[in-house]
């Protein structure tokens, strides 16, 4: 699998909500609940109605940790959702796929999503962890907490979520940037 960066530019995620806007609601709403939960996209998929209507949390197990989640609906996220589901019911998946009457959205089409709106906006290393580690980048440089990011993501270090939100790239750009010999 390629590496995946995060969506660093706020410009960027604005013009990718846009053109996902104009494509479908479901597209943008992929792409929104994916930045602003930071949830890994089989989990992402595997959401349905009942489980954020009416909901000030999304409550999930993890599909690749088995561990329990328990996510905030922010005010914003919760205005989203309250018009995406207004029409729908409680059992019908969220990202719904256009195949079969009630079935989830693929990742490999959640990929193919991501990596077209992100040639469209002149962005490369995209992927279908993009929107997890935007969301993680974004809150990181918000609140530089790497360890409540840590807990948030189940990593086992803080380290290894530095890593995985592209901080420690940064850095590195940064310093070499600025290195001459």
């Amino acid at each position: 699998m390629k590496h995946v960066q995060p969506i660093r530019d706020r410009e960027k995620i604005e013009e990718i909500k846009t053109k996902l806007k104009q494509q479908s609601d479901r597209n943008y709403m992929i792409f929104i609940l994916g930045i602003n939960t930071g949830l890994r996209c089989g989990d992402l998929v595997r959401l349905k109605v009942k489980d954020v209507r009416n909901k000030d949390h999304i409550v999930r197990t993890e599909q690749k940790t088995n561990k329990a989640k328990r996510i905030l609906i922010t005010p914003v996220l919760k205005r989203e959702l309250k018009q995406y589901i207004e029409n729908r019911d409680d059992d019908e998946y969220l990202i719904k796929s256009r195949e079969g009457k009630n079935k989830p959205l693929s990742r490999t089409m959640v990929y193919l999503i991501m990596r077209s709106v992100a040639k469209s906006v002149g962005l490369e290393e995209i992927g279908t962890h993009t929107m997890r580690k935007t969301f993680g980048y974004h809150f990181y440089q918000k609140y530089r907490n790497a360890a409540m990011l840590m807990d948030l993501f189940n990593h086992s270090s803080e380290k290894v979520t530095l890593r995985y939100i592209g901080i420690n790239q940064d850095i590195m750009d940064k310093a070499i940037g600025n290195f001459k010999i």
